[in-house]
């Protein structure tokens, strides 16, 4: 793969991912010192916080996604590339990528987290995960889309399972979900489908834990699951999925509940990489790093963000899989980076726990910050507020806060768009042997 030639002084980071961390880091990173290539997947950025109003109509994709070109135009040392790393040959100093192999001197491993289905493989294949900005398009498809089917089906047990919700985890991704669309269902879907009679759509939000928000204090998942069921959503808490075929879903208690949308928000692991030595990877895929955030039996690899696991007494099992984490690690790797050229003693890294916040709908959130504790109309607005800061792009930000207050005055949106992509395949014409095609699922399109 062609890339520019590495200056004598400098050294070559490569960063594999652009979410919190791997962005984070980037930015920090000097050109005075290093030539850094950031690879990811996609030409962008996304904030995954807000994916669940992508899912329910709340939000533009393009709102919280930002062009990766953009952030770095005026940063002569950056090259971004589109690529996915396969493999890292380690005594070699190279990555195996899509488009190729790339030297580096240090290799950052910030590619997150994915899904994780334990082990559950008619689950994997028909629930809806929520990880990404097109997972986010294909689930406001799909509930649209039943909404739709539901108008022209004469069968009532169809009708309710197409109306049917079931969103498992109660972490904050799974109770802001599930308050969204409790949301729609009072306020928004009867008035679209007045044919409709929605006291049969029935919202399970389904935790294998005995309370919601195990982040979070006692008293704001108390409050949480007041807010839940004020908004008329099913709350069962110690309760797990066995199964999901589709249709039917399988609870530990026995117990079936039919729906053709079930959302899955239980569990995250850590996205597997080949030539990271086996002992160094824990069984979730998280990958062992030390207190500078390099990786266990290894020299100049480092993991940041949802992927790394830093032992230590106050966390036994890893640092929190949040952005304030990731962010706080790329910031420490970046100081460090710099000081292994300087030939200075490394910074340890040590977590500052800034808060936890999740907001379930209007007027009804839940906020901590050491030990004051928020919730009601104020958490609320916080959480906007640092929500809306933490967007790159002042567009952005802008085009946020007028859907906000749009949906706030009148208690609607107007983004309830079913887009089915064209099954048209394109090809990358270059002269390799082996193309692969971008293909888009059928699935995707509603096929």
């Amino acid at each position: 793969m062609e890339l520019p030639e590495l200056p004598e002084k400098e050294k070559r980071v490569v960063i594999v991912g652009a979410g919190f961390a791997g962005l984070t880091l980037a930015k920090k990173l000097s050109k005075e010192y290093f030539q850094v290539i950031l690879l990811d997947k996609n030409n962008y950025h996304q904030f995954q916080p807000l994916l669940y109003q992508v899912a329910t109509a709340g939000l533009e994709p393009s709102s919280i996604s930002f062009p990766l070109r953009k952030i770095f135009q005026h940063q002569q040392n950056i090259f971004i590339r589109i690529a996915e790393v396969t493999n890292v040959i380690e005594d070699k100093s190279i990555v195996e990528t899509t488009i190729g192999n790339i030297h580096y001197d240090y290799l950052v491993l910030a590619q997150g987290a994915e899904t994780n289905y334990f082990g559950m493989q008619d689950l994997k294949q028909h629930a809806f995960s929520m990880k990404s900005v097109s997972e986010a398009l294909l689930l406001r498809n799909t509930l649209l889309q039943n909404y739709e089917q539901a108008l022209i089906t004469t069968n009532e047990e169809v009708k309710s399972a197409l109306l049917n919700i079931v969103v498992v985890g109660g972490g904050p991704t799974g109770v802001e979900l599930a308050g969204a669309i409790a949301e729609m269902k009072n306020k928004i879907l009867p008035k679209d489908y007045p044919e409709i009679n929605f006291n049969q759509m029935k919202i399970y939000l389904m935790e294998a834990a005995p309370r919601l928000l195990n982040g979070m204090s006692e008293k704001s998942a108390g409050d949480v699951y007041d807010y839940l069921h004020s908004l008329d959503v099913n709350v069962q808490t110690g309760t797990s999925v066995k199964n999901y075929d589709g249709h039917s879903v399988i609870l530990s208690n026995g117990k079936i509940l039919y729906t053709r949308c079930l959302i899955w928000a239980a569990g995250i692991m850590g996205s597997r990489m080949d030539g990271i030595p086996v002992h160094s990877i824990m069984q979730n895929k998280r990958v062992l790093v030390d207190e500078n955030n390099r990786v266990l039996e290894t020299e100049n690899i480092y993991a940041i963000g949802d992927l790394a696991a830093m032992h230590l007494p106050a966390y036994p099992k890893g640092h929190p899989q949040v952005a304030q984490a990731a962010i706080q690690q790329a910031k420490n790797l970046a100081v460090n980076l710099k000081r292994l050229q300087l030939k200075k003693n490394l910074k340890s890294f040590v977590y500052h726990d800034k808060g936890s916040m999740a907001t379930v709908g209007r007027n009804l959130a839940v906020a901590e910050f050491s030990k004051l504790q928020l919730k009601g109309f104020i958490a609320w607005i916080l959480w906007m507020a640092v929500h809306l800061m933490s967007i790159i792009g002042i567009k952005n930000r802008l085009f946020i806060l007028i859907n906000w207050i749009w949906q706030y005055v009148t208690y609607d949106q107007s983004l309830r768009l079913i887009i089915r992509p064209s099954e048209k395949k394109y090809k990358i014409n270059n002269n390799e042997k082996n193309n692969d095609p971008l293909l888009i699922s059928k699935h995707f399109a509603g096929m």
